[in-house]
């Protein structure tokens, strides 16, 4: 497909319910899917909630009894993978056909990860990424994703992959996905900075691609009385106030940013312009210099147990 709509929702989860965080972004699927898009990108956990302004209980050296319940209580809105949050984004994605880039906080036994999900029309969910490196107090809560999930998907839309929050600052995150030809570089996010955008733009001359970011725009009214949160507690303070956005691959800003409310935000992609642009600039191609310079990735998955009974005889 040389040209196609693309969307990223900028919209606010529901924190303490992620099945009617999954109906709304249902909803908005198939609202953006009426406008003509084919793919949409959602922002960083937004089936789970990002839990913003807690502190889990946890001075250095201390857990309080009450860190602990919150971070149960944060542990029970996550999801499953084979849940019904899951399922009601699949149909929505197979009812329209557009490719959904969704976050959320996936639960794996006792451990949470910070995820993004790919969902391919009537494929439903192809694969994820985890994220590799929470970023400060989110390594309380968070696990750390291995090399085995930072997937590039062929699509007929182009090669779509998808990079969390601060892993955008990552030189070699990046250069692996740009390695993988990745044309529409997804970027959900929890951070609202002004600093965000240029980083965006950076991004995409570096990598000669189309970046989709999307942040919440969520206020302190969404959460719960009784959420910890170290911006007060105003139901109208607004706790990530967005700035999601679209650039092109020569780093000009097609959408956004937009820091007013929640919202949709479309933008025409040519994907010509990806080999317009690397004409003169292809960062892992003409412009790599291996002679100089290599990176070396290890994309086997780590498990803490293996099991023998799994591994074939030996002759």
């Amino acid at each position: 497909m040389k040209s196609f709509k693309a969307a990223v929702a900028q919209t606010a989860s529901n924190p303490v319910d992620a099945l009617a965080s999954a109906e709304k972004a249902a909803a908005i699927i198939r609202k953006a899917a009426g406008e003509g898009a084919k793919l949409i990108v959602f922002p960083e956990a937004f089936l789970g909630g990002y839990p913003k302004g807690a502190s889990f209980g946890a001075p250095i050296g201390i857990r309080k009894p009450e860190g602990r319940e919150a971070f149960r209580d944060y542990y029970e809105r996550a999801i499953d993978l084979d849940g019904e949050e899951v399922a009601l984004i699949a149909e929505a994605t197979a009812e329209t056909g557009l490719f959904a880039v969704m976050g959320c906080i996936e639960r794996d036994g006792g451990t949470l990860y910070c995820t993004v999900l790919f969902f391919d029309g009537e494929k439903g969910l192809i694969g994820k990424h985890r994220k590799l490196m929470p970023t400060a107090g989110e390594r309380l809560i968070w696990g750390f994703g291995d090399g085995s999930t930072m997937p590039v998907f062929e699509t007929p839309l182009g090669r779509i992959g998808a990079v969390i929050c601060w892993e955008n600052y990552m030189p070699m995150l990046r250069m692996h996905m740009y390695s993988q030809g990745v044309s529409l570089y997804c970027a959900p996010t929890a951070d609202d900075r002004d600093t965000w955008l240029p980083s965006m733009q950076h991004i995409a001359l570096e990598g000669r691609c189309f970046v989709l970011s999307a942040c919440q725009h969520i206020t302190r009214g969404a959460f719960p009385d009784d959420h910890e949160c170290a911006l007060g507690d105003d139901p109208d303070t607004v706790l990530m106030r967005g700035g999601s956005a679209i650039v092109d691959p020569l780093g000009n800003v097609l959408a956004g940013p937009n820091f007013e409310g929640e919202t949709v935000l479309y933008a025409d992609i040519d994907m010509a312009a990806v080999a317009r642009g690397k004409y003169d600039f292809d960062v892992t191609g003409h412009y790599a210099r291996p002679d100089i310079f290599q990176l070396r990735v290890d994309d086997r998955p780590k498990r803490a147990v293996s099991n023998i009974s799994d591994e074939p005889l030996s002759d």
